[in-house]
């Protein structure tokens, strides 16, 4: 880890521990997030950690550019990972289908994987929730299979429904509500990911780990997934 930090506003600063995107950063992140809690006190408004940064937004009444840096040297000195063993895990039920997927098939056959396949592969591995950001309760998660990197598409969708999982380059999140976006869709949950009773609003948050579970059609409908063809829901 080395840090650097760079101005992101009147009030915020970035904070730079690593340069590329890898599941080992966590801890070290959410580590770095607890020390600066603690040395920033009620100086600090918020911290949005990221795959590699730290944004960190502090109060001017308090402090100044020179005592924020001063505050965030101290806080890291001699940082050491966090355990984050204890940290929540999710299972989400997932309906894989080409109807609320439509881009399921495309995958599959690009990678020569087929469905059950490609299935297997995105269901078989438990990822990190890296950040939160796009809209409220959207989580970034990682790292995908290689054999399933996709980039976004070329042109967003104008209208994706809530609950369809899509996966863009080596990430893959879930749209908690109905929006624009241009991640490939292969599936969607009936489980909601945002609620404005839970604390932070959103079911995920980062350091959490989440593993999909492949449902069929019925449990889909049992768990009350919504499934109309993503056909229907587009303008």
């Amino acid at each position: 880890m080395k840090l650097r930090i760079e101005v992101a506003g009147i009030d915020s600063l970035m904070l730079r521990l690593f340069d590329d995107m890898d599941e080992a950063h966590m801890p070290w992140l959410l580590a770095a997030c607890e020390r600066l809690r603690t040395g920033f006190g009620p100086a600090l408004i918020d911290l949005v950690p990221s795959y590699t940064t730290i944004l960190l937004q502090y109060d001017l009444a308090q402090l100044d550019d020179r005592q924020a840096r001063a505050r965030i040297e101290q806080a890291l000195h001699e940082l050491r990972p966090a355990h984050i063993g204890s940290r929540r895990e999710h299972r989400l039920p997932v309906w894989y289908h080409p109807s609320v997927g439509p881009d399921l098939e495309a995958l599959a056959e690009r990678t020569g994987l087929g469905i059950d396949g490609v299935i297997e592969r995105h269901s078989g591995h438990t990822y990190q929730v890296f950040a939160l950001g796009f809209a409220p309760g959207f989580a970034f998660m990682g790292l995908v299979d290689p054999r399933l990197t996709s980039p976004r598409l070329a042109t967003p969708r104008k209208r994706v429904p809530a609950g369809s999982l899509g996966i863009a380059d080596r990430q893959t999140a879930i749209y908690p509500q109905v929006s624009p976006g241009g991640w490939n869709l292969i599936g969607r949950t009936p489980q909601p990911l945002f609620d404005r009773e839970l604390d932070g609003y959103s079911l995920l948050q980062p350091g959490d780990r989440v593993r999909f579970e492949p449902i069929e059609r019925d449990e889909f409908l049992r768990l009350g997934g919504d499934a109309r063809p993503f056909a229907e829901h587009s303008p």
